[in-house]
Order: structure tokens, then sequence, then C-alpha cells
């Protein structure tokens, strides 16, 4: 049985995130697909809109057949880390192939520009792009332009993970095979399109109290009607008063915070009282919103740099369906375990901490819970 890995987040799960699904089980009808999925906090810095278990039930009910969950201190990661990190996580698995959405869709070009960041030149084309102030993934998409690659590819946020993961099973020396898929729409469209709604207008249609019928399965609309959402703004008094209580030395610890932006961001808390007014004041033209929004939530959730930059020794189990379950029995048994089991490890005191903070987010007042039931179907 061929295995198929999709990295995903679900945030929430669409149209267009069952589509790939079927496409896989249409195209390798004999495989197996594994979803190694972020839990309560996305890559955006933020806290997912539900809970793992609604998200993972959600995917099996769309087709998945095992939901794993991608550690906290991955999903909190630039887009290199991110990638390197869940590929790394199903390398580990043996899973074989690995299926993602892609503007460009093709296989050649997204490796093409992935051996290309991969090249030590790479840091001297940098070089006048940051010197003059780009952003760094403005200045990374020209200076590989100047090495060859197709610097839009670059510019495109589906493109930009998929080289990302390219790069990753090039650096890991992993035999995975990349299967893009060509994947239309706009990632941040504001507007929900029916066949492919990008998750940001879903979020936006949540969070405005309008139907999500139209944009996701059956199955999934009846599971969000039920579900309680969670958002940044919900949990900003808990930020906030996180940010207020820690002294200098402690932003000078957190992730993200490199070149000085720690004490920018420190200032900054000390003169605003809301979130966003923080984030504003200590943003510039060279960083992305995504990772003060990542530094902020580092700081709330008290992860550390070191923390970050450890392999997880293990992932959880978030859900299987009856092919899954085949599956997961033939997978590393160290390195999966239940997503409620109790362990003395100080790898799960992290992510318990993290799960317990979770609820502060919720639209409507949570019990804290330290781990998820696994989801059956």
């Amino acid at each position: 049985m061929k295995t198929i890995g999709i990295i995903c987040e679900y945030n929430p799960f669409h149209h267009g995130h069952a589509q790939q699904i079927r496409w896989v089980k249409e195209k390798f009808p004999e495989s197996a697909v594994v979803c190694i999925m972020s839990g309560r906090f996305v890559q955006r810095g933020e806290p997912a809109v539900y809970a793992p278990q609604v998200r993972t039930k959600a995917a099996l009910l769309g087709g998945a057949d095992l939901v794993l969950e991608l550690p906290v201190t991955v999903s909190l990661q630039s887009a290199e880390g991110f990638a390197k990190g869940a590929v790394a996580n199903l390398q580990r698995l043996g899973v074989e192939s690995l299926c993602f959405g892609a503007e460009t869709g093709e296989k050649e070009g997204l490796l093409r520009t992935a051996e290309i960041l991969l090249m030590p030149e790479l840091k001297e084309a940098l070089r006048p792009y940051l010197d003059r102030g780009d952003s760094f993934p403005a200045a990374r998409a020209k200076a590989a332009g100047d090495l060859g690659a197709d610097p839009e590819i670059l510019r495109k946020p589906n493109d930009i993970l998929g080289v990302e993961y390219c790069k990753a099973i090039l650096q890991l020396g992993s035999v995975m095979e990349p299967i893009p898929i060509q994947r239309p729409g706009d990632y941040h469209d504001p507007v929900a399109r029916r066949e492919n709604p990008s998750a940001t207008s879903l979020r936006g249609r949540i969070f405005g109290g309008e139907s999500l019928t139209e944009f996701v399965p059956q199955k999934a609309d009846a599971l969000y009607a039920e579900a309680v959402p969670h958002s940044l703004r919900y949990g900003e008094r808990a930020i906030l008063a996180r940010l207020w209580s820690m002294e200098e030395a402690d932003f000078a610890q957190i992730p993200y915070g490199s070149e000085g932006l720690w004490r920018r961001f420190w200032k900054a808390s000390r003169k605003y009282n809301t979130l966003e007014g923080i984030l504003e004041a200590t943003k510039s033209k060279r960083y992305t919103r995504s990772r003060l929004n990542r530094m902020a939530m580092c700081a709330f959730l008290g992860l550390t740099e070191k923390e970050l930059k450890e392999d997880a020794p293990y992932v959880r189990v978030l859900g299987f369906n009856a092919l899954g379950r085949q599956v997961l029995r033939k997978m590393p048994k160290e390195f999966v375990v239940n997503s409620g089991k109790k362990m003395e490890h100080p790898w799960q005191a992290v992510e318990c901490r993290c799960d317990r903070l979770y609820g502060l987010f919720a639209s409507e007042p949570e019990n804290p819970e330290e781990s998820v039931c696994v989801v059956a179907i």
C-alpha cells in the first residue's frame, strides 16, 4: 500500500482540500492519505479557528485516512522551518510521497528553484537587496531570479511552501516523491469562491456570522455549526497580560527577535494597550506580519529559541479510519503516540502548556485541556 502525505492546517477544511484528497485517491487507488496537521496553533502565529478534533474529523469525513499532529514547535516556525520539520516527520514515519497544492503545479520548476535556494552563492546574492531594506522574502525572490530561478514562483504563497517542501526533501536526502497539483484561486482572497475558497475568506465568514454551507463539504459544515471558534482577538487580553508582565531580558530571549527586533517589540509593548498597536509599532519593511505574529505567540506560550530548534521526539495521533489504523500499525511505535497518553517527558510538558492556553482564544469560556481525544471513524 502506497502512503501519500499531506502537510496541512485545514483552518478550516473546505472543498479545495476535499478535491485534493479525491485527486490522490483517483490517481493512486491503492494508496492511504496520511495528513500531518497543525494542532491548536498555526503557522501564521495564530490559534487555529477550530479545535484539532473538529478539524481532524472534518478531514477524515473528507477522505483522509490518518491524521497526525504537527508539533507546535514546528507549526510556529517560518515557512522554511515549518516545511523542513513536517517533511522530516513524514520521512521518519515512512511516508513515501508528498502531495501539495501549488499555483505552478509543475514539479521540475519547484525542484529547480529549491536547488537554487540551496546554492552557496545565494547568500551573497541576497546582500544588496537586504542592505537596501527589502524584506527577506522579497530579497530572496530577487536573488534567486538573479541565479536563474523564476522569481514569480517565490512570490506566490503555495508555490513558496511547495519550494520549501522540495528544499527539505533535498536537504534531508529523502526518497520521498514530491507530487504537486495545481491549486487555482488566490490563497489570500478575502472573497470566498465555491470550489476553491481561501481559508482566509472562510475565517472571515466564520467571524462575521456568515454561512459556510456553500464552501465546505456537508459533513464538515455540520461539525462547524456545533464548534466553538477561536481567534487571536478573543485572547488579546491574555497575550497583553503576558507581554506586560515580561521584563526586558525576557523579550531578548523570544524567537524571531534577532537584529534588534525584540527591542522594538519590548518598547512597543510598553507604549500601546492593544496587540494590533504593539505589532504595528514593531513592524518594518524588512519583516513580515506573520513573523511578528509568531514572535508574539511564542512569547505568550513561553516557547524559546532552543525549543523551536529541537526535534520533536514523537508525533501525536489525532484520528484515523480503518485503513489509517492499518497504516498506523506499520509506523515506528516509539515515534507515534496516542494524543491522550501521559508520559514523563519534558516535551509533553511543553505541549500540555500550549494545549491549556488554547482555550483562552475561544469565543466562549472553555475548560483548559491538555490533550485531545483520538477521532476514529
